[in-house]
C-alpha cells in the first residue's frame, strides 16, 4: 500500500467534508498524532483504525483504500530516464492502464543524431515543441523540417521519424504521443 497516497485520500476527504483534525479526531476516536502521521503517509493504520477514519468521515472503507484513477500522480524521482549517446529522455507521463498517451522530455547534446524510430500504429498522433535550440526532424527519409525555440509541429505518427540536432548548442524538445499501439521494430538497426 502506498501511505502517501493513503494519507493524501484521508486528507482529501477530511477536506471535502469540512473537518479539522480534532474534529475527525472527535468522530473517529483516532488521536491527533495518529491521524496527522496517517495523512503524512508515516504510519501504516491497522485495519480497525482506517475503518474508524472512514466511519469518522463518513465514506466507506473502500473509498480509502482503492486509488482514484482520475488523478495519477508521478514523482519526479518515479520518471524515466534514458540516456544513449548523449541524447537524455525523460518520460515525464504517469502511467495509465488503457491510456496510451506519452509526454517526454529531450535533450540532444550539439552534433548529435540519433538512430530512426520506427512508426507507430495508423491513428498515432504526435505534437513536438521545441524549448530551446534546434532540431531538425527526417520524416520516412523524405522530408526534413527544422524547428527552432517556441516552434511546434503536429504529424501523424505512423511515420519513421529521425531526430538530429545539427547545431553547436544543446535543443530541448517535448514530444506528446497519442498512441494506438507500442511502435513495432522494423528492422534490427533502428532505436525502440
Amino acid at each position: 500500500m502506498n501511505l502517501i497516497a493513503l494519507g493524501q485520500r484521508v486528507q482529501r476527504e477530511r477536506h471535502d467534508a469540512g473537518l479539522t483534525l480534532n474534529r475527525l479526531a472527535e468522530r473517529s476516536g483516532v488521536s491527533v498524532s495518529m491521524l496527522s502521521s496517517v495523512e503524512r503517509g508515516d504510519k501504516a493504520p491497522t485495519v480497525i483504525v482506517l475503518d474508524r477514519i472512514a466511519n469518522g468521515l463518513g465514506v466507506s472503507l473502500s473509498t480509502l483504500l482503492v486509488e482514484d484513477e482520475r488523478v495519477v500522480v508521478r514523482r519526479a524521482a518515479d520518471q524515466d530516464v534514458v540516456e544513449e549517446a548523449g541524447w537524455r529522455r525523460t518520460i515525464l507521463s504517469p502511467v495509465v492502464p488503457g491510456v496510451n498517451f506519452e509526454w517526454i522530455s529531450s535533450t540532444l547534446p550539439p552534433g548529435c543524431s540519433p538512430d530512426s524510430y520506427p512508426p507507430y500504429a495508423p491513428g498515432s498522433h504526435e505534437f513536438i515543441y521545441v524549448e530551446s535550440g534546434t532540431v531538425t526532424l527526417t520524416i520516412d527519409d523524405e522530408r526534413t523540417v527544422e524547428l527552432s525555440e517556441g516552434d511546434s509541429i503536429y504529424l501523424a505518427a505512423d511515420t519513421t521519424l529521425r531526430y538530429a540536432n545539427r547545431t553547436d548548442s544543446p535543443c530541448t524538445y517535448y514530444v506528446a504521443a497519442l498512441i494506438m499501439r507500442p511502435r513495432a521494430r522494423r528492422s534490427p538497426h533502428h532505436a525502440p
